[in-house]
């Protein structure tokens, strides 16, 4: 049976996506720490703000969190190839990023916006962040995350203020501490692998 060439260069192409998605998902799980960092980041404006009630609470944890973020990024991207994945993602990230810093900074400096509201918009931002992510990669464990953000969005303004604080505080735990600790062990994994095969062609 013949094989058309057609065939053959589509099978290029669908072999070349499935490198990248692969590509940009071991790329996604180096970020893990971030996750984590950005996690506490929440924790310490949470705590800084309920109990030390200050407007500069998030406004200051949020620019301190990211120059960590970009000291750290620069450190271990340096030696890091550039991909059209990566980069796109990374676009994504960095404009929720930047509208999440801008509207806490607003909320935090005017303190017109109620708690439900507040915790609903960056719960939104933060689950279409992971969502786009997610459906890039073909990540399910990542749709999840953005499934929990939205889940808290969706049902912020019905709760109470505590309800709803309780609520946010959750989601941070398993989209942000426990995915993030979860992307760390996929990338110390990944590791083993690629230090064992380097170790097998060796001996």
């Amino acid at each position: 049976m013949e094989i058309r060439p057609e065939s053959h260069e589509l099978n290029d192409r669908l072999n070349l996506i499935e490198a990248m998605i692969a590509e940009g998902r071991r790329c996604t799980e180096s970020w893990g720490w971030s996750f984590v960092l950005w996690g506490a980041a929440y924790y310490v404006a949470i705590a800084w703000s309920t109990w030390g009630g200050s407007a500069y609470a998030w406004p200051t944890t949020m620019i301190v969190a990211a120059l960590i973020t970009v000291v750290v990024a620069s450190k271990k991207t340096r030696h890091q190839a550039e991909t059209t994945v990566g980069r796109a993602l990374a676009a994504v990230w960095i404009g929720i990023g930047i509208s999440l810093f801008l509207f806490g900074m607003s909320e935090g400096l005017s303190g017109k916006l109620g708690i439900q509201s507040f915790i609903a918009a960056i719960a939104v931002l933060l689950g279409a962040a992971n969502a786009i992510s997610s459906i890039v990669l073909k990540w399910g464990a990542q749709f999840a995350c953005a499934l929990a953000w939205w889940a808290a969005a969706v049902a912020s303004p019905f709760l109470s203020e505590s309800q709803s604080s309780m609520l946010f505080l959750a989601a941070i735990f398993l989209c942000q501490i426990v995915f993030g600790i979860y992307m760390m062990l996929l990338e110390m994994r990944e590791r083993r692998q690629i230090a064992g095969k380097s170790g097998a062609a060796h001996a």
